[in-house]
């Protein structure tokens, strides 16, 4: 017991060492993802339209490589015909929570990443006027994305990034209830401060 204890102590002051020997590391970072999503399966019956969409993060570095993050996102998608009537658009909004890994490429300015985490998001259903017309509350789902980070300097960051999303959630109109699968690829490029 008192051999691990020596080695434990041992590696901590040897890691903790090794860290301060290095540039300080920057805790903060905000995130601001713009893309276009193609929907990958029907929306119930719909057919649905490219869409656009927007994601705002806020991210913790706890290691060198790895962060978590937090924010909200946004996405929009038309269709001309569904079951909820003829030129409806879909919004899907919510939460988004998860862990980003950054793989460095040794003195390059360019790394890979990967990142996935939960979404808490709910679909609202709107008329050509703009009115909300059904909304399905918030409930759970997932994304996933992969991409390059791009370093800009020593603060700013590029990251073009494909990203799959999940949500399913539950749309009533009238008496009739209709399960729907809102799964898309989005396609973005973040623009990323860290501090």
């Amino acid at each position: 017991m008192k051999t691990r204890m020596m080695m434990a102590t041992i590696l901590l002051i040897a890691l903790s060492l090794t860290l301060n020997a290095r540039e300080p590391m920057k805790r903060f970072g905000f995130e601001l993802r713009p893309g276009v999503s193609m929907s990958t399966t029907k929306l119930g019956d719909a057919d649905l339209k490219t869409g656009v969409g927007f994601e705002g993060m806020f991210e913790f570095r706890v290691i060198p490589n790895a962060s978590v993050y937090a924010g909200w996102g946004w996405n929009k998608f038309g269709s001309e015909e569904s079951f909820a009537g003829t030129n409806m658009d879909f919004e899907e909004t919510g939460y988004v929570v998860g862990i980003r890994y950054t793989y460095p490429l040794n003195e390059s300015p360019l790394s890979l990443f990967a990142r996935g985490g939960g979404i808490y998001n709910h679909i609202e259903v709107e008329n050509g006027g703009g009115d909300i017309v059904e909304d399905s509350g918030h409930g759970w789902g997932w994304q996933a994305e992969v991409g390059v980070d791009i370093s800009m300097g020593s603060s700013w960051s590029l990251r073009p990034g494909l990203k799959y999303q999940a949500l399913n959630r539950d749309l009533e109109f009238g008496s009739e209830a209709h399960s729907v699968d809102l799964n898309y690829l989005s396609l973005g490029v973040s623009v990323s401060r860290s501090f």
